[in-house]
């Protein structure tokens, strides 16, 4: 059986029981939903006197993995000036150090220091806390579905350009 083309879904779709566009449009969902849950959690964060940036900087490179400033830049949605600036603070703070590419001399990684990784320890362990409340209601199947879901979309998307 073939999978229906985007024509078929879009019919399919506004064939369902009407409701307000952005209760049933992807983007708006996806958005308000992270804005909610993002902004439970960005109130510990600066109770903790981190802001937002630096919080998705530490966290991104919390397993240790050096990132280009780019790829950095990208998954923890910083802007690329904004983002020079705040890592130029966090290497003055010994949380994170810049690294030559072994490859190519022009790039640069960005790597989290073991202070950083010690600053950003137990902001970690609270935001998995409040992951695990989050998605308690929903159960774990349908929590660990979710999240592939999520990462196969960003997947497609990144792939699609």
């Amino acid at each position: 059986m073939n999978a229906p083309d985007h024509k078929d879904l879009h019919k399919g779709l506004l064939a369902q029981d009407p409701m307000p566009f952005v209760d049933d449009y992807l983007p708006a969902l996806l958005g308000q939903a992270a804005d909610l849950i993002q902004g439970e959690f960005h109130r510990v964060v600066r109770e903790h006197g981190f802001t937002v940036s630096e919080w998705r900087v530490l966290a991104t490179l919390a397993d240790g993995e050096a990132l280009t400033t780019g790829r950095l830049a990208e998954v923890s949605l910083t802007k690329g000036p904004t983002a020079t600036r705040l890592l130029d603070r966090m290497v003055a703070r010994g949380q994170v150090e810049r690294l030559p590419d072994t490859a190519d001399r022009r790039i640069t990684r960005i790597r989290i220091t073991p202070e950083g990784r010690l600053t950003v320890s137990t902001l970690i362990a609270l935001a998995r806390e409040h992951e695990s409340r989050v998605l308690a209601p929903f159960g774990l199947d349908q929590a660990e579905a979710l999240k592939a879901t999520l990462r196969g979309l960003i997947e497609q998307r990144r792939q699609a350009g």
